[in-house]
């Protein structure tokens, strides 16, 4: 499928009901499914957080912007989204989620189209309550990693997010000091995209397929 064609399914999908936890909880761990059914909410002080899940076009094929975080912190080395929490002069999610890829690696905000968003959602480790954003950007970002912030960038294929291959379990070693058993996760260029931004991908993913078969529906 042509880029154009892509991204229009998208808009169109995006602004129907959403796959939703669904989608998400099919790429949980069972801890993660362990929580959810002790009915475990938000804190009160629960941190908001956008995220931007941006397409864009490179030589004939669609990749999605992923990054590796640094070994500090609660998510230390981990995939994710570009994105992090709400401050004070953002003027709603979608600028969160566009200043924040800019500061970690340099996605200019005016290269971004947005399309809408995905399901909230809640992680526990952190207490944040995390929003992502979908865009999209016919420009091929000039990537400059924050070295505080962002271990590598990951221009990461879309096809390798379809291709069934790619879909696989291994048993994950959390920094808490635990393993998360039979875990499943995206092999991306060799990096282990699991948890929250695993979840998050696999809602987008469901959301582009429904946009392809109603565009072929419609031929």
């Amino acid at each position: 499928m042509d880029f154009e064609t892509l991204i229009e399914g998208v808009r169109r999908q995006l602004a129907q009901p959403l796959p939703g936890v669904e989608a998400q909880y099919r790429m949980a761990s069972y801890t993660r499914k362990d929580i959810e059914l002790r009915t475990i909410k938000p804190r009160d002080d629960v941190r908001v957080a956008g995220v931007l899940a941006m397409l864009y076009p490179k030589a004939g094929e669609t990749y999605i912007t992923l990054m590796q975080r640094t070994d500090r912190g609660a998510h230390a080395g981990q995939v994710s989204f570009p994105g992090g929490g709400v401050e004070e002069q953002d003027n709603g999610l979608i600028d969160t989620a566009l200043r924040e890829a800019q500061e970690e690696v340099n996605i200019q905000p005016d290269d971004v189209q947005i399309l809408g968003k995905l399901t909230p959602m809640h992680i526990p480790i952190s207490n944040s309550m995390v929003h992502p954003i979908v865009g999209y950007s016919h420009v091929v970002p000039d990537y400059v990693p924050d070295p505080a912030e962002v271990k590598a960038v990951i221009e990461a294929p879309l096809a390798d997010f379809l291709n069934p291959d790619k879909l696989k379990m291994t048993d994950i070693r959390v920094p808490a000091g635990f393993v998360l058993k039979d875990t499943p996760y995206f092999d991306i260029k060799g990096y282990v995209v699991w948890g929250a931004t695993a979840m998050m991908m696999n809602e987008l993913l469901e959301v582009i397929k429904l946009g392809t078969t109603v565009r072929n529906a419609e031929i």
